[in-house]
């Protein structure tokens, strides 16, 4: 029998990314954005969705753009507790609009579906044929027929790795072509990521259509 996918952020286990958090903050990793303005600008491009779901969420400030902007209930998945932890706490007043959730993309039971599915900075961890197929299924299984599929990536001149992990580059055409069937490619574009110490890192996003 095969070993199922992982996410291959949690190959230094979740400890690692709860001290990242717990040592930086929010505010200090390479990742943060204090407006996550693509990422608004993408999930709303079909509309106000109901619903969305953010795959490694992180302490992302994009639950509070999306509830601000109307989004009905913002799901949250991330492997570290701790930095849901400190989204939780920044919501505490709009509870019942965010659901968070402990787990893994490749391997997490979703008991339903959603409008829009959102991932900044996951899928270029995966490296490796496997990983991406189980990513596509999940996102099959998550996502109603007819909705979104927003994803940012590493452009292909990008970071060769992040958080000590190496990562896959991908330019729009073949991040498209990896999901595979049963989604058309709608929207794409290049936008550069300024970390907080200043460095620039070109992302390939892509706006995919479940058919």
């Amino acid at each position: 029998m095969s070993t199922p996918a992982k996410d291959p952020r949690g190959q230094q286990s979740a400890a690692h990314w709860e001290s990242i958090y717990e040592t930086k903050g929010r505010e200090s990793v390479s990742w943060y954005e204090e407006r996550p303005d693509t990422s608004v600008e993408l999930v709303l491009s079909g509309g106000v969705p109901s619903s969305v779901i953010d795959v490694g969420a992180g302490a992302s400030a994009l639950p509070d753009a999306l509830l601000d902007a109307g989004v009905g209930h913002v799901t949250l998945l991330d492997l570290s507790m701790g930095a849901l932890a400190l989204t939780a706490t920044r919501l505490e007043g709009r509870a019942t609009g965010v659901t968070t959730i402990v787990g893994d993309v490749l391997t997490h039971d979703f008991d339903e579906q959603y409008d829009v599915w959102h991932d900044r900075a996951v899928f270029h961890f995966l490296t490796e044929p496997a990983q991406r197929t189980a990513y596509a299924d999940q996102v099959r299984r998550a996502v109603v027929p007819g909705g979104l599929v927003v994803i940012g990536t590493f452009a292909t001149e990008g970071p060769e790795t992040c958080s000590g992990l190496p990562v896959a580059r991908w330019d729009a055409e073949g991040l498209a072509a990896e999901l595979g069937e049963g989604f058309t490619l709608e929207d794409s574009r290049r936008a550069e990521h300024h970390t907080p110490w200043d460095a620039v890192q070109p992302f390939t996003w892509v706006v995919l259509r479940r058919d």
